[in-house]
């Protein structure tokens, strides 16, 4: 259901898709959801990318992750679902019209004590957050990702690891020669700017759109 892309086949993305373990059945629910009441719904991150959030989340056992960017919020429950038993996520986003949605999911997942929405501009609230981050996920407004990178580094706890999702903007950030729209020329910069960081590491996962992974060089 997700929007079709270049960076792989439709055959690769249903191999893939058939290869990857199931979520409950309410993650289904919720796509079906998001499909006929949300606007663009394709922006949900979907089953083989919840799965490698939920995975990610689990291996790293973060005490307190940030999500930058909620939606109908797929991506929070998978990523709470590695969290230690008195660990929290905080989520943020500008739309507070689809809190009924994410409130209803995160219901059915038994994670209302362990998720906290926080609605408004993730650049004004992130220097208010006072907690230290094991793991952030970006996934918000791309003409914002660097100014979300340089805010939550500092919080990011020395363990911790930052992931930002749509790094390889639907495979237009390797067609340099045909591809110059805005969006595509933000990514290009931003991934140029993590890969020029002396202060950390990182490498692009190829799931979906694509997710970067980022953690502090070790002193």
């Amino acid at each position: 259901m997700n929007k079709k892309n270049r960076v792989l086949s439709e055959e690769l993305a249903e191999y893939i898709d058939a290869h990857t373990s199931e979520l409950p059945p309410y993650m289904d629910e919720l796509v079906r959801e998001t499909y006929l009441h949300v606007l663009m719904p394709h922006m949900i991150s979907g089953k083989v990318q919840g799965v490698a959030l939920k995975m990610l989340s689990s291996l790293l056992r973060p005490k307190k992750i940030l999500e930058i960017g909620t939606f109908t919020g797929y991506s929070s429950i998978c990523l709470a679902q590695g969290l230690q038993s008195d660990g929290q996520l905080f989520t943020i986003d500008v739309n507070e019209e689809l809190e009924e949605i994410i409130e209803k999911f995160v219901t059915k997942a038994g994670l209302s004590d362990k998720i906290t929405f926080l609605t408004g501009d993730a650049l004004e609230i992130i220097p208010k957050l006072d907690h230290v981050f094991d793991f952030v996920f970006i996934d918000a407004d791309k003409r914002s990702y660097a100014d979300y990178y340089q805010l939550v580094l500092p919080k990011l706890s020395d363990d911790g690891a930052i992931l930002v999702d749509n790094v390889l903007w639907d495979g237009k950030v390797a067609d340099i020669e045909n591809c110059n729209d805005k969006k595509t020329k933000i990514m290009r910069k931003f991934n140029k700017m993590v890969q020029d960081d002396p202060n950390v590491e990182n490498t692009i996962l190829p799931i979906r759109d694509g997710m970067m992974m980022i953690r502090k060089k070790k002193s």
